[in-house]
């Protein structure tokens, strides 16, 4: 069943060297294999993405992928040392002080990556 089975995302890229630059270098992800034209990225739980090569990259405006965090103000704190622009939305649902929003039980925090991509660190409240 699906439900049994690690789920991975796909990260589009328009400029697949760029995007590399990002997530390895300001990151700090290490790559575990090339395939396709892109990269495989592994994190804890048996989780990963596949970061590859597309025009499509950054058209959606929802967030491509979460990771979860025991320590929200840590983890932006140490990706804005590292230079990493954290977006400040101002919404009925979700008003971010710093980087991070506290709503429906999580704290979250939102950057786009080189690609225009949305992505999220969120930690359970």
């Amino acid at each position: 069943m699906l439900q049994n089975s690690p789920m991975y995302a796909y990260i589009p890229a328009k400029d697949v060297a760029r995007a590399r630059r990002f997530y390895e270098q300001l990151l700090g992800f290490k790559p575990k294999e090339e395939r396709g034209g892109g990269v495989v990225y592994e994190f804890g739980n048996r989780t990963a993405c596949f970061l590859y090569p597309t025009p499509n990259a950054g058209t959606s405006k929802a967030s491509q992928a979460f990771w979860q965090v025991d320590d929200i103000e840590r983890e932006v704190a140490e990706l804005k040392g590292r230079g990493v622009k954290f977006e400040e939305y101002q919404t009925p649902d979700a008003k971010t002080e710093h980087g991070i929003a506290t709503a429906g039980g999580a704290k979250a925090a939102w950057f786009k990556d080189s690609e225009g991509n949305v992505l999220a660190i969120i930690q359970s409240i």
